[in-house]
Order: structure tokens, then sequence, then C-alpha cells
């Protein structure tokens, strides 16, 4: 039993020496207030450290951190007694220590990995850490925490401490700050930016936005932000005057009954329910915004629709029906906005540990685009078929 826990401890060892280990995750736990333990490289004060966030009962994370040598004893402390479960994902492979409920210790470590990791211990460890330094610097963040926009939201605190129970929500936040300056290629180089959050509810997005553009790109920004609640819309006016976040105007209203004063440069949304989603994009393709960022939340519409006899195998068992509905939703969708112009795709917003509403749909509208090219009538007819596959009726029609 020892001997397969040392095992796979040495080895997680070697992967975080080598620079490769992409994380180290207990779970399964037997008891306590730990409920995981996740652990991630960090460089820190120019040593490369196991930086371990523990998810604790009631929300509450911490952190500490440890040299590669450590994890061994922390792994061999910690398991079975308190996880009966450690994976080690490296970018070789993956490996796992496993106890079952009778006692019995297991650990799975491919071959492959085995040989990468023993050829790495032999490697120049000082060419290791200058490429684990240069990966290191290109997951820094955009945002701090110490932004007072995130200290007014309740995110941070007034020394810029994220909170605690607020760590999911700063990691979402930064997450879609990195996507919005990503996408400022796609928007006019000069002038006044023209933004829309539709569907904005508490905003945290929409000051994450106007801060990215206005405070670090540096542009002249004009935020309309909508939703059905006037008292929530106050509370996000009220905080934008406080923040001196003078572009941002918050409105209760209908999106299908708003009319924007001219094409949006950018329009997001995040976790609108159901077709409040479609309604988000439709809204966007029909004023021809430039990009779109939005992240569906439910899909229950295909769901009901559903009507497709050679799926029936799937379709019969809910839980699997929804899982697919989820996934055939986003794909029409991308399709839908493929069919007006756009160049579409679905990327993984967050760690599907923090929500599983992890999908991102990003869109960028194409400089030239004709409707009555060769291009564009073939992929109109092949959303339509597919529509027809899924639901036995043709789609809605496609905004003018």
């Amino acid at each position: 039993m020892q001997d397969s826990i040392a095992l796979f401890a040495s080895f997680a060892v070697k992967s975080a020496c080598a620079g490769s280990m992409r994380n180290v995750v207990f779970s399964s736990p037997t008891g306590g207030e730990v409920l995981k333990i996740k652990g991630t490289l960090r460089l820190i004060g120019g040593n490369r450290m196991v930086q371990l966030e523990e998810s604790r009962t009631e929300g509450r994370v911490s952190q500490r951190n440890l040299t590669p040598e450590q994890l061994e004893a922390e792994i061999a402390f910690r398991f079975p007694e308190e996880f009966s479960r450690v994976d080690l994902n490296d970018e070789n492979g993956s490996a796992s220590l496993m106890a079952s409920k009778k006692g019995k210790i297991t650990a799975v470590i491919p071959g492959a990995l085995k040989t990468a990791l023993n050829t790495a211990a032999s490697a120049d460890m000082a060419a290791v850490l200058d490429r684990f330094a240069a990966n290191d610097r290109t997951k820094k963040r955009v945002l701090s925490g110490n932004e007072p926009f995130l200290t007014a939201l309740g995110i941070s605190d007034s020394n810029g401490r994220v909170h605690d129970k607020r760590q999911a929500k700063f990691r979402q936040i930064s997450r879609f700050s990195e996507l919005v300056l990503e996408a400022l290629p796609h928007m006019p180089a000069e002038g006044t930016l023209y933004i829309a959050d539709l569907c904005c509810g508490k905003s945290y997005l929409s000051f994450a936005v106007y801060h990215v553009l206005h405070v670090i790109a540096g542009r002249d920004v004009e935020m309309v932000c909508m939703d059905l609640k006037q008292s929530v819309m106050d509370y996000c006016a009220e905080t934008a005057k406080k923040l001196g976040f003078a572009g941002m105007e918050f409105i209760c209203g209908d999106i299908a009954a708003y009319t924007p004063k001219r094409a949006p440069d950018m329009v997001i949304s995040l976790h609108a329910c159901d077709i409040a989603t479609d309604i988000v994009l439709d809204f966007a393709m029909r004023h021809r915004a430039s990009v779109i960022l939005s992240t569906p939340c439910c899909q229950r519409e295909l769901s009901k629709k559903l009507d497709c006899e050679p799926l029936a195998f799937l379709a019969d068992r809910p839980a699997l029906r929804r899982k697919f509905c989820d996934a055939a939703t986003d794909a029409l969708r991308l399709s839908r906005l493929e069919c007006m112009g756009y160049t579409a795709d679905a990327l993984e917003f967050i760690d599907p540990e923090d929500t599983p509403k992890n999908i991102m749909l990003r869109a960028y509208r194409q400089r030239s685009f004709s409707p009555d090219s060769a291009k564009i009538r073939k992929l109109r007819e092949r959303y339509t078929a597919d529509y027809r596959f899924l639901c036995g009726e043709d789609p809605a029609p496609l905004p003018e």
C-alpha cells in the first residue's frame, strides 16, 4: 500500500520539478471541512512552487504554497485518511491514486508518463525554469483584485483582497476581461466604443468591460445595460455614479423593444436564460454588432421541440436529452450566426468546477458579407436542414 502511495507521490514531485504539471487534485473527501484541494504550479519569488487551493465548507477558500518536495509529504499525509483519490494531470498524460471502500490502494501511472518524467528529471533544470517562468507570465490576469469597481461590487475588500466566497466570481470576471481585450482588434480603432450588455442583472461584467476598455485600453466608451428589474438598474446606476463611470447607462426594459442609437461595437450577455440568449443574439445580428460574447444559461426550448426518431435512443433518457439539447442548441446558434456573416465559435469560458454553465459563444462580424453569396446560401441551407432534422419544422426567419 505504502509503495503505491510513494510511487505516485514521487511522480507528482517529478512533474512539478519538470515544470510540466498542469494540476494535482485531491478529491472524494472522507470527512472533515476540506472538500477539495487543487494544486497548480506558480513562480513565487523566482522559485517554482505548488500552490494548493483548499475548498472548505460554507464556501471558504484558503491557499498554501509548497515546494515540489513538500508535495510528496502532503500526498502521504492526506491520502487515504482525508481523501480517497488524487489525480495528477501533466502535459504528458494523467495518473491517479485511488483507495477503494475496502481500503485497497491503486496507483495508475501510464508508461508514457513514467518515461517522460524520468527523462525530464535529468533535463537542464535552468532551461525548464525559464520555460515555466514564461508560461507563468502569460497566465497573469488582466485584473488584480484591487480595482475600485471590484470593491464596490463586494468582490474584494478595501485592501484589494478577493473575498473567499467570491473567488469563483472573480475568476469569471477576470476571464471575461481577457476575452474583451482579445476582441478589441475587431472593433473600431478610433472613436467612442458603443457597447450593449443585455440581460445584465447586477452588471458585474458591465463594470468589468467598462473598466477594461476605458481605464486599461484608454478608449472612450458609451455603454447601455438592460434588464427587467428596475431596483437592480437603480442600484447599478448609483454604483456607476460613485465610481465615476460616466459612460454607463442602465435601462429597465424589454430587449426586443429597444432600438440602439447605432450598430453596437460589442454585445455581451451572461447566463441569459433559455430563449433570452436567442433574443440577445438576434438583437446583435439585426443591429450588426461587430463583436458578440454570450454565455448561455439553461436551454429548455430545444428539449421541448426535439422531434427526431433517429435520436430517440438518446432523447428517451432525460439526463442525456438535456445534455444533448444544450450542445445542439449552441451548435444551432453558431450556425445561425454564420448565416448572418459572423465567424463564430464556442469556447470553454471558465473551469467547469466553478460553474457547469461554462460555454461561451463568441462571434466576430466579417467586414464583407453578401447574403446572396454561394457560401452564405450553402450555410443557410445547412442550418435549415439541421433544424428540420432535430425539430421537424423550419427555424425562425433570420434577422433582417
